[in-house]
């Protein structure tokens, strides 16, 4: 049934119908002969003589079988085939996907060291400006910059965007610098006297190990060179959500 609008599939249909055509015409009883034009296709073969079905069998059936069957092969050879190529396909688009995203990791690394290349160019008061723009653009208000002598400690101060106080501290050091832990107790104590709920030291360099155990003790949030990075391309601290 599948086959049957295949040409192999109507030579069959033809040789059949021209076989039960002959036999049909052949004298026949009268009860057979009455009911010839009722009966089915396969009514009418089925009347078919042993000896003559096996002939049509053997001489002309079983070839066109075969025929088929290897039609079929054939086909199933295509079907395979084909999904080698699918399979082909399908991994090409898994490596150029990898190429994609390797290129896309590379981009966003170019973009990075943009950003910390323009920091790295503002001196003291740009630089404090850099982070209360930041400040700003997460949603803290009434920020304030002081900077420079007399300001207790504090070069920056506001509110987080849930309403707590908040001293920020900035240090644009040379990038091979390191904030030590003295500069982190004294950083503390301004937190104390502005009684901040929330501070932020945020420096172009890394931390001390002492330094970064001090803030953890003293409450402070540390904002590495790395944290300031991904805060200037756009990311948040997670104490100011």
């Amino acid at each position: 049934m599948l086959l049957r609008d295949s040409e192999v599939a109507r030579q069959v249909r033809t040789y059949l119908l021209d076989m039960e055509y002959m036999i049909r015409t052949q004298p026949v009883d009268n009860y057979v002969h009455r009911h010839a034009e009722d009966e089915s296709l396969d009514a009418r073969i089925t009347r078919l003589s042993e000896a003559s079905f096996t002939r049509l069998m053997g001489k002309t059936i079983v070839p066109i079988l075969n025929t088929l069957i290897e039609s079929s092969s054939e086909q199933r050879r295509e079907l395979i085939s084909l999904r080698k190529d699918v399979q082909r396909i399908e991994r090409k688009l898994v490596q150029h996907d990898v190429r994609l995203r390797r290129l896309e990791r590379a981009q966003e690394q170019r973009g990075l060291a943009g950003v910390m290349a323009s920091v790295d160019a503002m001196n003291w008061r740009e630089f404090e400006q850099h982070i209360a723009g930041l400040l700003r653009r997460d949603g803290c208000t009434d920020i304030e910059v002081h900077g420079g002598n007399g300001d207790l400690g504090a070069d920056i101060v506001g509110y987080t965007p849930d309403g707590r106080r908040m001293v920020v501290q900035c240090k644009n050091f040379a990038p091979f610098r390191s904030v030590c832990s003295g500069e982190m107790q004294k950083f503390i104590g301004a937190k104390t006297l502005h009684k901040a709920e929330v501070a932020l030291y945020v420096a172009t360099c890394q931390f001390t190990r002492d330094a970064l155990d001090v803030a953890v003790q003293g409450g402070v949030t540390a904002v590495h060179r790395g944290l300031l990075e991904s805060w200037s391309a756009g990311a948040r601290l997670q104490v100011l959500r």
